[in-house]
């Protein structure tokens, strides 16, 4: 069963540990940058390990924007190992319920970008209703939801 773990002092080396595909690297940054940055924002942030029992198969971290106000989801990523088994889904999906709480502040509305050479990814966050927004930075679409109030 898939959860979401807080990343602490006891797993944040599990999401280290994680390894993209070949040639998946331009999509995502590698957890260490993106813990790296949860650090830095950490008073609006929280980065999760994503577990299937107590195996590790990927990353991914919430950060809420005080000046826009939206919730954004940053650096997501699957384990090459388990990647097309549906974890990504069942992950986005728990991210949402998280993001529901307003665990940061007060937004319904959750953005994330994608690179728009990543086909497989553009198509899971489209399918759970995400919409692209028209912005475009380099090769990275923003993608923006709304979320029940």
């Amino acid at each position: 069963m898939i959860n979401l773990r807080k990343i602490t002092e006891e797993n944040f080396i599990d999401a280290f540990n994680l390894h993209l595909a070949a040639g998946q690297d331009k999509y995502v940054s590698h957890p260490i940058r993106s813990l790296a940055q949860a650090y830095v924002y950490r008073n609006q942030c929280q980065p999760f390990g994503i577990y299937d029992g107590n195996v590790t198969v990927g990353y991914v971290m919430v950060i809420y924007d005080y000046d826009i106000p939206e919730y954004d989801i940053w650096h997501m990523m699957i384990d090459e190992k388990y990647q097309g088994k549906g974890y990504g889904k069942a992950a986005l999906e728990q991210v949402m319920s998280y993001i529901g709480t307003k665990p940061f502040g007060d937004s319904n509305r959750v953005t994330l970008t994608c690179n728009k050479e990543n086909k497989l990814a553009l198509a899971l966050y489209k399918n759970l209703g995400f919409e692209e927004t028209g912005v475009v930075d380099d090769d990275e679409i923003e993608l923006s939801l709304n979320i029940s109030a």
